[in-house]
């Protein structure tokens, strides 16, 4: 089984890349989702959220309110930091353990999609590390579209992330979004096909 880390700053394509790779036949593990499950309502994770930023973050049914959560973990590295600390090293454990599934059912190619894939410490779960990337213009062309971010949120965000040159400089694979829907396509069609090869040659 081959495991690829699928990693990039905001806006830079990230999605769109694991979407293609799904449809090309890859099994996606989003890690992202994986956190929202160590929210869920009673887990130990669950409990230490709790513990830590009080009962003000829960909704009336007992459920973690990410909106009320972020808003106080954003503008505040030490909550932000303690928030990691508890999630993290859970999401890591459940995605370790997702993969070995996933190796014991013969699955070929699986994509750990995480934005913080090098700042979490998950990049020892893959074999190999591919990167997005695309120019600050067209990232804040995305994030306005997407999102109605203005440019100075959009930059804050931005610059909260690791520079990009840092990414790239632990990247076995590049990839620049800054181009058609149809020319990215081909492109994972390509580093796909390769990939198989490297499979069956293994």
């Amino acid at each position: 089984m081959k495991v690829i880390g699928l990693t990039g700053g905001i806006g830079s394509g990230k999605s769109t890349v694991a979407q293609f790779l799904v449809e090309l036949g890859a099994v996606l593990l989003d890690a992202d989702k994986t956190g929202h499950e160590v929210f869920q309502t009673g887990t130990e994770g669950w409990q230490e959220v709790v513990a830590t930023f009080g009962r003000r973050i829960l909704t009336s049914d007992e459920n973690v309110d990410r909106k009320k959560l972020g808003e106080i973990v954003f503008d505040d590295s030490e909550s932000l930091s303690r928030l990691n600390q508890i999630m993290h090293p859970r999401i890591f454990n459940m995605i370790k353990t997702q993969l070995e599934k996933y190796r014991q059912q013969g699955i070929k190619v699986v994509i750990i999609e995480a934005p913080l894939l090098f700042e979490a410490g998950w990049a020892s779960l893959a074999d190999e590390i591919w990167v997005t990337t695309a120019p600050e213009a067209t990232i804040l062309k995305r994030l306005k579209k997407r999102s109605g971010l203005s440019k100075a949120k959009s930059l804050a965000r931005i610059s909260s992330q690791l520079p990009s040159p840092e990414r790239t400089s632990r990247a076995d694979v590049i990839i620049n979004t800054d181009c058609s829907l149809v020319e990215l396509k081909l492109k994972i069609k390509k580093l796909w096909q390769k990939l198989l090869l490297d499979t069956r040659q293994q």
